[in-house]
């Protein structure tokens, strides 16, 4: 029977390669140079996570101040949840000065990396990309069927605001003009929040 894996040796590689790989980035990430980096073998990484796109995947997750993790609390929450159109605007209004505040910006290349690599190399980044996406949509979804919405209706609002914030998002980390996207979501949500009603008004 295999010895079951040291967690907390596990844990320690995680937070070590989330490291290597925000300096580095995904191009041209091999196992063996990151496995010299951190005093190990390609082997064990393979040991501790099987791919190396799971082992990405998890080094990537390992943030607890994501801002998408705030944003679950408060849908989940019974009090915090908004409960009107003007109330989610709000919502995502303090979501979007998360994501660009500096500490923010300094992670969103390699997500966008991982969004190339995802077209470029499908079999291989693809599910990480379509996971992120997915997590997003699914995020917002509640929050639309809240407001009186079905379930279709609100996934297809959910995918507007998460394509539109994407968009923005790398739009600004390529120009610089986190000031014209920020104006840019507030005309997008003056646009969308008229039309967030209950189904059947």
């Amino acid at each position: 029977m295999p010895r079951p894996a040291d967690t907390a040796k596990r844990a320690d590689l995680l937070r070590r390669i989330r490291a290597y790989v925000l300096r580095n980035g995904l191009t041209g990430l091999s196992l063996r140079p990151l496995a010299r980096e951190l005093g190990t073998s390609d082997r064990m990484l393979l040991y501790y996570f099987d791919t190396k796109e799971r082992m990405v995947a998890e080094a990537l997750s390992l943030d607890d101040r994501r801002p998408l993790l705030r944003f679950r609390d408060v849908r989940d929450s019974t009090t915090d949840a908004p409960e009107d159109a003007a109330g989610l605007r709000r919502l995502l209004e303090e979501l979007w000065e998360e994501f660009h505040s500096p500490d923010r910006r300094a992670v969103m290349p390699l997500q966008f990396e991982l969004m190339t690599a995802s077209v470029l190399h499908p079999d291989r980044y693809g599910p990480l990309m379509r996971d992120l996406i997915t997590e997003w949509t699914d995020l917002f979804t509640p929050l639309f069927v809240r407001l009186g919405m079905s379930d279709e209706r609100a996934r297809n609002e959910a995918t507007v605001l998460v394509d539109a914030i994407l968009g923005l998002l790398y739009g600004s980390l390529a120009d610089g003009d986190w000031d014209r996207a920020t104006a840019t979501i507030r005309t997008l949500l003056d646009r969308l929040e008229s039309g967030w009603t209950p189904d059947g008004r």
